[in-house]
């Protein structure tokens, strides 16, 4: 079953919330940027910030009317998402990576939307994909993706980033495609990387500010284990098939990598 159907999108006569331009992180994200960019062609813009890819990934986004491309060099998650948003002409901000793929239930809810003044943005939840497989849980949480521009700032947190937004947020119904057809070797350099971050923020915070999952990652050998029972019968995997065992098994080997990073920080000191 795959996980995206060809739609035929009908947007001349839609009302569209006024003033949506979607934001996009990339580096070398052709196998995705496509599919996510033919479901956004409703948008007023959509703003791609490239860290100087190397692959496709230009080209593709080039080949769409609506996108506008600038380049910047990647120093942090933060500071590449708001010099995004300084280049955001509208007053909504809609903030995708290259591998979200927009629900047709979620495009007829932005249609839909009708934001009280004092809302300032929106969450949705994800649907995980393993090669276009859909999963029927994941651990990826939900995430601020609709927010109006002013009000929105961008701040690092261990490997990636979460944006600041001032004032209410409310949640939207309908749900989002996470499916990322990068390569395993990919994700595993990433894994490293983003290990080494996380492993980093982790040993500098006070125990007590962080959250429950965190400080079982403190412990250093608890976590994987727990992701891999936890994945696999508390959230149902075992049920999926093969792509249920490939999101297990990188789950837990991610678990492990950052283990491994902090076990290596305790031996050096």
């Amino acid at each position: 079953m795959a996980c995206i159907r060809m739609l035929e999108w009908i947007t001349s006569e839609a009302q569209m919330l006024e003033g949506i331009s979607a934001l996009i992180l990339t580096f070398n994200e052709s196998p995705n940027l496509r599919r996510t960019l033919e479901r956004l062609t409703w948008a007023t813009e959509v703003v791609v910030v490239d860290s100087f890819s190397t692959d496709d990934t230009l080209a593709v986004a080039r080949s769409f009317a609506s996108v506008r491309v600038v380049q910047r060099p990647f120093d942090t998650f933060a500071g590449q998402c708001n010099f995004g948003l300084d280049h955001v002409r509208t007053p909504w901000v809609l903030s995708l990576d290259a591998d979200y793929v927009l629900t047709e239930e979620l495009v007829a809810e932005l249609r839909s939307l009708q934001p009280a003044p004092d809302v300032a943005g929106y969450t949705a939840a994800f649907i995980y994909c393993i090669h276009g497989r859909p999963l029927r849980a994941s651990l990826y949480p939900p995430r601020t993706v609709l927010y109006r521009r002013e009000l929105a700032r961008y701040h690092n947190e261990g490997h990636g980033h979460r944006v600041q937004i001032d004032g209410p947020v409310q949640a939207l119904r309908a749900r989002i495609l996470h499916d990322d057809r990068k390569p395993l070797d990919r994700w595993l350099a990433e894994q490293n990387r983003y290990a080494v971050r996380e492993a980093e923020h982790l040993l500098k915070t006070p125990v007590g500010e962080l959250n429950g999952a965190d400080r079982l990652r403190r412990k250093v050998v608890l976590a994987p284990w727990l992701v891999l029972l936890y994945t696999l019968f508390g959230k149902g995997l075992i049920l999926d098939g093969w792509p249920g065992w490939y999101y297990v098994l990188q789950r837990t080997l991610a678990e492990m990598i950052l283990s491994l990073r902090l076990l290596e920080e305790k031996l050096k000191s």
